[in-house]
């Protein structure tokens, strides 16, 4: 396990390397952004004994199992908080993996835990979560969403980008961790996604697999403009 701050308000722990989970300090405690695979639970609550406040929030960007696969035990450490998910991507924590009729009909990619947690609010864009504002980030998985931290700037962007072997768009084959494209649902979405998440001009972006990085814009207009060429040349390599 390794935590890491990147700001008053982040925190970032990191297990097997690869899989990060954000903690998120507000005034009344902690957020929990992502729960990581299963078995991750006692990782995140060594971390949250550290910090020494109230986990108030479980937060998911989505409903892959390297993000919400920890989820059961991790509320069942804190059965208190809130569980916020976006109305969408809830669906496949309680086993429906239907599409709807307007979504691309495009066979969904990665694992969807069926968990015995349910959410007490379910979010779509635009919503707050204590300092968070819900963006709506589709193409990973059909609801995903990032946060954005209106206090100052840091955007908690999931898996709609990675850091890990460069930034890239999620859906473009890159580096250490081909499976973020591979599980990646539909591409020209996400596409989509990332330009509105480099138009919000993060301070800091932090994401399910990578490193975070500081003053991140330039470079999320570079990783989307290289993917919309590569869409458009037929490839994702």
């Amino acid at each position: 396990m390794s935590l890491s701050q990147h700001s008053p308000y982040l925190y970032r722990l990191t297990h097997y390397g690869v899989i990060n989970c954000y903690l998120v300090v507000e005034d009344d405690g902690l957020t929990i952004v992502d729960t990581g695979i299963a078995g991750t639970a006692k990782l995140l609550e060594r971390a949250v004994t550290q910090l020494q406040k109230p986990v108030k929030r479980i937060l998911l960007t989505h409903a892959h199992g390297d993000h919400a696969g920890g989820l059961d035990a991790l509320h069942a450490l804190y059965p208190a908080a809130e569980v916020l998910i976006s109305a969408r991507d809830a669906r496949f924590l309680r086993g429906d993996p239907t599409l709807d009729e307007h979504e691309p009909q495009v066979k969904l990619r990665g694992g969807f835990p069926t968990v015995q947690t349910r959410p007490t609010r379910l979010l779509t864009d635009g919503d707050r979560v204590g300092s968070l504002r819900a963006v709506s980030s589709p193409g990973h998985t059909p609801g995903h969403m990032a946060f954005l931290d209106v206090r100052d700037g840091t955007l908690i962007a999931g898996d709609a980008l990675q850091t890990l072997g460069g930034l890239a768009v999620s859906g473009q084959l890159k580096g250490r961790l081909p499976l973020l494209a591979l599980f990646t649902w539909h591409a020209p979405t996400a596409l989509e996604s990332a330009r509105t998440l480099t138009a919000l001009s993060p301070t800091r972006l932090a994401v399910g697999h990578g490193p975070v990085l500081e003053r991140p814009t330039e470079a999320m207009r570079s990783a989307t403009e290289n993917f919309s060429r590569r869409l458009r040349a037929g490839s994702r390599a």
